[in-house]
């Protein structure tokens, strides 16, 4: 597949959410600049749309706070910055991506037959 052309948007929708929490692990930071760091990590451009009201859920689930801060030369900006709570669900969910991760791509690599199962990858789910 050429790395030019956007992914599945259902791929990205089941991703976006850990991406974004670790992207703000790098400290507190703006729309804009959550976007740019998706893309320049190649998962291609998001949405408004899609950042905006996910920031939302996660500023009502205790994960982010906000603070707004005077432009320079502009309009003030929206900060994001990660909580305890957020720190806490971003390690959890990342274990369990790179658990799936690894099991999706055996999976598609070798399909389902004997031996390319492992429970320990499982993220603790049967």
């Amino acid at each position: 597949m050429d790395e030019t052309l956007p992914w599945p948007s259902d791929w990205l929708r089941g991703v976006l959410e850990v991406c974004v929490l670790r992207v703000l692990a790098d400290g507190p930071t703006y729309g804009y600049a959550i976007t740019a760091a998706l893309t320049d990590g190649g998962l291609g451009a998001t949405k408004g749309g899609t950042l905006y009201p996910l920031l939302k859920r996660f500023e009502g689930a205790g994960w982010v706070s906000t603070d707004w801060r005077p432009g320079e030369g502009g309009p003030g900006r929206k900060y994001y910055e990660l909580t305890d709570a957020g720190r806490a669900v971003l390690h959890e969910r990342s274990a369990q991506w790179l658990a799936f991760a690894r099991a999706t791509s055996r999976f598609v690599a070798h399909g389902a037959g004997p031996g390319t199962t492992d429970a320990g990858d499982q993220g603790g789910q049967r």
